[in-house]
């Protein structure tokens, strides 16, 4: 079999997985055998959380209470999650007339202050206590663990998602291929689940997921705050992943000491350790008694279970597992590979054995050194007692989770970044970079990437989008061939991709191993350019247990650090900004406090106001379905564009012809009309009118699909509109942009390209009733909305073997451009074309004339997962 027949079998076998996953008519679910897994205690009155809440509060008939009014309740809800600083609040208030007129139940922002924390019901308060570590006492700030648990448990926004026992989803009725996406369709659930019958049947697990991570709230003055979260896997990922919806709690807030006191460095690293694991151990400590025996909890719709709160999983970046789990830097906080072993992808290796390792923490009361030999011998550093040591069922490594932020965007690819600068050169990086068609999904960085500096991970990832295309031909040192370069930044991309996937499949799986196999085939490229002498790196190795993680925990949704890190801004950030930089901690928690009651109250209202109507939707397992709603604006962007304005601004050089060809085709729907039959038909039909209405813009709106009430949002968008006047500065003139799309034929599958086209659109527009009713048969009336398109040629049968990406280019007869009519329902979405520039980026080709000075493009299949899904 030669190459291309390989690639196409792989092609193919590929597209088959991922259609499986994609095309989820009836998934198989097999639930856990044991049928009193996760069900309720009959015996327990059921009162639902937003009932008891009322009660609580203890004013049937006002709805706002303790609140005197909507004004007075509103006001009091935009002081605290919208309004000004409590000063500026109170003088506001101050104004002579301003609280009598309002009719508020307080003058100043202390009185409101105590109608929240002595009337308003709310999640666990903190409390301060001192952790003693090396003589020196410290101050932790942490709530109840437990309690936060049954809070997020019993929340009511949550009830009708939660999930209560694991299960086994396939995607056929012979449970041969398994399907992986929620926590609960990992296999750690199951295991768990089967171990914990065996003590305790009946129980319902509550998958305890924490992360920690420490972050500076200051731009100068370097204060950091140390912040510990915390999360259950029985909300599903997709609510879970969201920051509005308030699925994580603040569990504590660390000492963020560096122990300078301490001169012997040695002896102060062994202390921060200490330390850490002291202040874990005494926030986490209650899991020990629940996780065994459990302890009884009310969901939102009021239902008693016996609950198990376990330890499942530890999110944090390469600093905090190794903290975690007591193991040297450089090493892998997950299994025993040795370090210098790192860079291999089939090197053996084993999990680390938990026994032993605890076998070894035991010998801390037979001596000083017995016990730090004991440590060395099994691997770890000799940590007095771990927090994780007597938490049931745990294994801490076995939680250490994947971390797609920081192993892969700000590792993984921030090191490719600079590798690819070295080999392709800056400036033609820049100069490529610079050169890019504008896309809804490309960022344009007109500065070039090489020069960046402090790149976030959201700025990684919108490189990642374009930055195997801006390579393709580019020269390298000594002529040398940039097929082993394409081919790892390839497998590292598509690694990338794949392991962001919601839902994967034991056959999806393999790609992600595949795809890594294919940059360690290629990755020697980067040590012939002299740019690496090893890949001695934990983040590269760390790929290599992604596999098992999403078998084990689910799919990495359900454990990213990206969440965690804009929680940073609502649980740290904000709250440290609203103190006043004096015994910080404490402010800092009665402002969280306050704030939680508040958005608490506000939903217990928005629930009496709305007849207390339950909302009970179907559960659907994730997938890698991209539905979608198509949109336009209600009204056009310019209701007459006569056809010669169509033709000078807007390029549609044949739009009249096109559209009598586009009304003989509909007159004669049931002839296979001839090239010339059609010409001579066309040539006869007569327009009544001279101009369109036109429309600029055509988006793509989210659908929530799994009925978690998600809003609505773009996540893609075309524009077609002419060079026009900036409305900011009158003298500016915006350029002209007519972005290229996928238009499907009737034929096209969710995956492949098959019965796909690319074209530019030139014109959006829409006829007028009246006219539709005189050109068009009335059983065959046109759609509302029509698009000029110009073509480019076909798909070729491959992509090409290097990059993956297809190469196209314009389709042309006799020198012109080939143009339709097409219905705007037959455009599927935006698409990048990548330009071919050569060894060296024509410098008069810019990112506004590039689609019309280039030749041949190729396809870009990163811009999100839906291309990269289709178009490979």
């Amino acid at each position: 079999m030669d190459n291309n027949d390989s690639n196409g079998a792989n092609r193919e076998s590929r597209q088959h997985a991922e259609r499986q996953i994609f095309e989820q008519d009836r998934v198989t679910i097999v639930p856990y055998p044991d049928s009193q897994a996760g069900k309720p205690i009959t015996r327990a009155e059921v009162q639902d959380a937003n009932t008891t809440y009322g009660f609580s509060i203890g004013n049937a008939e006002n709805p706002y209470s303790p609140f005197s009014s909507r004004m007075d309740w509103e006001i009091a809800q935009w002081a605290k999650l919208r309004g000004p600083s409590s000063t500026a609040f109170s003088d506001l208030l101050s104004i002579r007339g301003v609280s009598e007129r309002l009719d508020l139940s307080y003058k100043n922002s202390r009185e409101l202050n105590v109608i929240i924390d002595k009337q308003l019901p709310g999640r666990p308060t903190f409390r301060r206590e001192q952790i003693i570590v090396a003589g020196e006492a410290f101050d932790i700030y942490h709530r109840d663990v437990l309690e936060c648990i049954k809070a997020l448990y019993g929340d009511p926004d949550f009830a009708d998602y939660l999930v209560f026992a694991p299960e086994r989803h396939y995607t056929d009725d012979d449970e041969t291929v398994r399907l992986y996406s929620d926590m609960h369709t990992g296999k750690w659930w199951w295991n768990t689940q089967k171990k914990l019958d065996k003590q305790r049947p009946g129980a319902t697990i509550i998958p305890v997921i924490i992360s920690t991570d420490k972050t500076q709230v200051t731009l100068f003055r370097n204060k950091t705050v140390y912040p510990v979260y915390l999360t259950i896997g029985n909300i599903p990922k997709d609510i879970r992943r969201k920051p509005s919806r308030r699925a994580h709690t603040l569990l504590a807030y660390l000492p963020t000491t560096r122990l300078e006191h301490i001169t012997n460095k040695a002896s102060r690293r062994r202390s921060v350790v200490n330390l850490y694991h002291a202040c874990m151990a005494r926030v986490l400590s209650p899991l020990e008694k629940a996780g065994l025996d459990g302890l009884a909890m009310h969901s939102g719709d009021g239902i008693l279970r016996r609950c198990h709160p376990l330890f499942a999983c530890f999110v944090g970046d390469y600093p905090e597992q190794v903290l975690a789990t007591a193991v040297k830097t450089t090493e892998c906080p997950k299994c025993d590979i040795p370090p210098d072993e790192l860079e291999s992808s089939t090197a053996p290796f084993e999990i680390r054995d938990l026994h032993a390792i605890l076998d070894a923490l035991a010998t801390i009361d037979v001596g000083d050194l017995e016990f730090v030999q004991a440590c060395r011998d099994a691997g770890i550093k000799p940590i007095v007692h771990p927090f994780w040591e007597r938490l049931p069922y745990a294994n801490i490594f076995q939680a250490v989770t994947p971390d797609i932020l920081h192993q892969l965007y700000q590792g993984l690819i921030k090191h490719l970044l600079g590798w690819l600068a070295q080999a392709c050169g800056p400036n033609e990086i820049d100069a490529r970079c610079r050169r890019l068609p504008p896309n809804h999904h490309i960022r344009l960085f007109m500065k070039g990437i090489t020069g960046l500096s402090r790149i976030s991970g959201t700025e990684h990832a919108q490189i990642c989008c374009f930055l195997l295309g801006v390579i393709i031909d580019a020269r390298l040192p000594g002529n040398m061939s940039s097929t082993r370069l394409l081919r790892a930044v390839r497998g590292l991309l598509d690694f990338l991709y794949l392991a962001q996937y919601p839902c994967h499949s034991s056959e999806t799986l393999s790609l992600l191993d595949e795809a890594l196999v294919l940059f360690h085939d290629n990755k020697e490229i980067f040590i012939d350019l002299g740019i690496r002498n090893h890949f001695n790196l934990p983040k590269l190795h760390a790929t290599r247990h992604y596999v098992s993680m999403i078998r084990f925990f689910g799919t990495t949704d359900n454990y990213n650090t990206e969440y965690t890190e804009r929680l940073h801004i609502d649980l740290a950030k904000d709250a440290y900004r609203a103190t006043n930089r004096k015994d910080e901690f404490m402010q800092m928690t009665q402002w969280l406090e306050r704030k939680e009651k508040i958005v608490r109250h506000a939903k217990f209202i928005h629930w009496r106001l709305h007849n207390n109507v339950p909302h009970h939707p179907s559960p659907r397992p994730a997938s890698l379905s991209f539905d979608r709603t198509q949109t336009l604006a209600k009204h056009p962007s310019a209701k007459a564009v006569s056809f010669r304005t169509l033709i000078s601004d807007y390029g549609a050089t044949y739009f009249r012809e096109a559209l009598a060809r586009y009304i003989v085709q509909q007159n004669h729907l049931d002839e296979s009309l001839s090239r010339s039959r059609l010409e001579a038909l066309a040539a006869n039909v007569h327009l009544p009118f001279h101009s369109v209405a036109v429309y600029h813009k055509i988006k793509w709106l989210s659908v929530d699909t799994r009925g978690h009430g998600d809003p609505l949002a773009t996540v893609d968008s075309v524009h077609v509109m002419p060079c026009r006047t900036s409305a900011c500065r009158k003298n500016d003139a915006l350029p002209a942009r007519f972005d290229t799309a996928l238009i499907n034929n009737g034929t096209g599958q969710s995956v492949g390209v098959e019965g796909y086209r690319v074209g530019q659109i030139r014109v959006i527009f829409s006829i007028r009733e009246r006219d539709a009713q005189f050109l068009f048969p009335s059983t065959h009336q046109p759609p509302k909305h029509l698009a000029y398109i110009e073509w480019f040629k076909p798909f070729p049968s491959t992509p090409d073997s290097r990059h993956g990406m297809y190469k196209i280019t314009r389709s042309v007869r006799s020198g012109e451009r080939l143009a339709s009519i097409i219905p705007v329902s037959n455009i599927v979405r935006s698409i990048h074309l990548i330009p071919k520039f050569g060894p060296v980026a024509p410098r008069h080709w810019t990112s506004n004339n590039v689609l019309e000075e280039c030749d041949a493009f190729f396809v870009n299949c990163y811009i999100d997962r839906h291309s990269f899904v289709t178009l490979r």
